[in-house]
């Protein structure tokens, strides 16, 4: 559990340095350069990751089971992930409708991810890993929802083709993770 929690401590950390110490970031940017403030960001998210996945696996060994969840909640959970993948695709398709609807897709898309593996789960590592990342991920939202109506920030919407893009390709991400990747990365089958 101790490298599960140090892992999330370097990932999210790092991913909170604009709420909670944008001045010191902004400053730090300006003294090394943005692209050497880019290679750090990522080697310590890479860190984080790595600890989170390693930590992760660890309490899968020996769970704690917390609760027993009923059965329509792991398949609530796999039609939840539909949305968080087209929020995903969202935030990588410029002008979309859902990016001017939402702000910010990425950040929703990992609340939904998070809320539908919370509902899914029962062991203390799944309340550890995704408890963290909903937390997180409502946090950041509204920080970054409040800076946007501070900042008057505005998003351009593109044609409706752009929505599609993202729809579609996120369609595809769920679909092949939903059938095959989900199973061959972290052991689990959504809907078997």
């Amino acid at each position: 559990m101790i490298v599960l929690l140090l892992g999330l401590a370097l990932f999210l950390g790092v991913h909170s340095t604009r709420i909670f110490a944008d001045d010191w970031r902004r400053a730090q940017i300006a003294r090394i350069g943005l692209n050497p403030w880019k290679g750090m960001y990522t080697l310590t998210s890479l860190v984080g990751l790595v600890l989170i996945v390693y930590g992760y696996g660890q309490t899968r060994i020996a769970p704690t089971e917390l609760w027993s969840p009923p059965v329509f909640t792991r398949h609530l959970s796999g039609v939840l992930i539909i949305p968080a993948f087209i929020l995903l695709a969202a935030a990588y398709v410029p002008g979309t409708r859902i990016r001017r609807a939402v702000g910010h897709p990425m950040v929703l898309g990992v609340k939904v991810w998070a809320f539908a593996h919370l509902i899914a789960n029962s062991r203390l590592g799944d309340l550890v890993l995704f408890g963290a990342f909903l937390v997180w991920a409502v946090v950041l939202y509204i920080a970054s929802r409040r800076r946007d109506r501070r900042d008057g920030t505005v998003h351009v919407v593109g044609p409706a083709s752009r929505d599609a893009i993202a729809v579609v390709a996120g369609l595809a991400a769920w679909a092949l993770f939903a059938t095959w990747l989900h199973a061959a990365l972290i052991g689990v089958r959504p809907f078997a």
